[in-house]
C-alpha cells in the first residue's frame, strides 16, 4: 500500500492549486475539524458549515501558512475555533456549563468524527493531551476553546481572579504544545530557539 502523502506535501499542492490535495487533507482532518466546532457551537449544520468555511480558509490563504511556527492541524484548528466563536457570538452568546467540570466523556461521538487509524491515533493524542493537564487549566480551556467564552467570561463563571485564568490557559496551552511536539512526528520540527 503506497504511503500517504505528507501534509507539507499536500499543502505544495495546495499552493499549486491542486483541488486533490485540498480533498486529501479534508479527507485526513475533517473529522477533528467538525468536533472542534460542534464544541463550540453544538449545532450539526453549524459545525458543518464552520468545518466547510475552514477548509475554504485553507484553500484560499494556504501562503499564510507558517511551518516554521508548527504542524498543519493546530493551525487548522485555530481558524476552526476562531469561525465557530464568530458564529456563536453572532447568533447570541451561549451561557456556559452548568457544571463546574469539564469531562472529555460528556459526548464521546464527538471524537469518532474522526475515520480512519492515523486519525484515531490523532484523535488519543488529543485527547490524551488534555487529560494530562491538572483540572483547572483543563477546565480554564475548555471554556474557553469548547464554549466560546471570553477570558472575563471564564473568570466571572468560575469566580476566579482574571489573572489567574490567563495564567492557566497560558500553562495549560504551553503543556498541550509541548505534548502535541514530543508526539508528532518530525515533519515540520520546531528548533527550541523558536518554540
Amino acid at each position: 500500500m503506497a504511503e500517504s502523502p505528507s501534509d507539507q506535501t499536500l499543502l505544495t499542492g495546495l499552493l499549486n492549486g491542486d483541488e486533490d490535495a485540498l480533498l486529501a487533507l479534508h479527507a485526513r482532518y475533517a473529522g477533528i475539524v467538525y468536533s472542534v466546532a460542534y464544541r463550540v457551537l453544538e449545532e450539526r449544520m453549524a459545525a458543518e458549515e464552520v468545518t466547510q468555511d475552514t477548509f475554504m480558509r485553507l484553500w484560499d490563504r494556504a501562503e499564510t501558512y507558517d511551518p516554521a511556527r508548527g504542524t498543519l492541524l493546530p493551525w487548522l484548528l485555530a481558524i476552526a475555533r476562531r469561525r465557530a466563536i464568530d458564529v456563536l457570538r453572532h447568533q447570541q452568546r451561549r451561557q456556559p456549563p452548568q457544571h463546574e467540570t469539564f469531562s472529555l466523556d460528556e459526548h464521546p461521538y464527538l471524537w469518532e468524527q474522526v475515520p480512519g487509524s492515523t486519525d484515531h491515533d490523532l484523535r488519543r493524542t488529543l485527547i490524551a493531551g488534555l487529560e494530562s493537564l491538572p483540572e483547572e487549566q483543563r477546565q480554564a480551556i475548555a471554556l474557553a476553546y469548547f464554549y466560546g467564552l471570553s477570558h472575563s467570561d471564564i473568570a466571572a463563571h468560575l469566580g476566579a481572579p482574571l489573572g489567574t485564568v490567563k495564567t492557566r490557559i497560558r500553562l495549560g496551552m504551553r503543556k498541550l504544545r509541548e505534548f502535541w511536539l514530543v508526539d508528532q512526528p518530525t515533519e515540520n520540527p520546531i528548533r527550541s530557539d523558536q518554540a
